[in-house]
């Protein structure tokens, strides 16, 4: 393990050089599949929150952007390795995820997770079986509360657990499931909402401070004239600033 630490931070510090040598683009790391953040629309290209977001927030700092997306199970590792500069992608800022990278301050609140289940399910909290998103701040709640984890590399597949009896919820952001809850008589909210993680930020390499302060300015700049609170409202992401 140690040997892997000395391994990745040595990784990144070489990414992060090869960056300040270029300067030129700054590649932003998405998922494209976890609407309203981000989603790939009919033209194929990247949209949602997080793509007027990040748009907006390069024209402030004065960085040309381009997005690039990713699988969320591999968006750190390829964020160190150098595949792109900075993940954007829905990602609630922790301890854990804090020792690998960097965050920015958060642009979203803390969002309500919520617990979704086919219609007239009851639950048992601790001894379900629930659905995540493998490498999210729901499947390690999941964990922590001692019930049984399913896990899964994208979104859809959690929703399409519960529907064939693999799951008996899933647990994912409440923005990410009302609009499936809306749509769909058959599958409900269950039980309360929860709080986790400190907010969602832009994930960064440890040796890109430079960039990430030209973003926390951004970002701070968009909180201070109210344009980051109108984007939120649009969007429905959370409570507001």
């Amino acid at each position: 393990m140690k040997n892997l630490m000395i391994g990745t931070a040595a990784l990144a510090m070489f990414a992060g050089a090869a960056f300040a040598e270029s300067h030129s683009v700054v590649r932003l790391g998405t998922e494209g599949a976890y609407p309203p953040y981000n989603y790939i629309d009919d033209n194929g290209e990247v949209a949602g929150f997080e793509r007027e977001l990040g748009d907006e927030l390069c024209s402030r700092a004065e960085l040309t952007c381009e997005w690039v997306t990713n699988e969320w199970d591999s968006i750190i590792p390829n964020l160190v390795s150098g595949n792109y500069d900075t993940i954007i992608a829905g990602m609630s800022i922790t301890d854990e995820r804090d020792e690998v990278i960097d965050f920015t301050q958060n642009y979203t609140q803390p969002d309500p997770s919520a617990f979704l289940a086919m219609e007239g399910m009851e639950l048992d909290m601790e001894g379900g079986i629930f659905a995540a998103q493998a490498g999210t701040i729901q499947a390690s709640y999941i964990a922590e509360m001692g019930a049984t984890l399913v896990e899964f590399a994208t979104p859809d597949e959690t929703i399409a657990a519960v529907r064939n009896g693999e799951a008996d919820a899933v647990l994912a952001d409440k923005a990410y499931l009302a609009p499936i809850a809306d749509e769909n008589a058959d599958l409900a909210f269950v039980g309360d909402d929860i709080l986790i993680g400190g907010g969602i930020g832009m994930g960064l390499r440890e040796s890109d401070g430079e960039l990430r302060a030209k973003f926390d300015a951004a970002i701070q700049s968009m909180k201070d004239d109210g344009t980051l609170n109108a984007l939120i409202e649009k969007w429905e992401v959370g409570e507001t600033f």
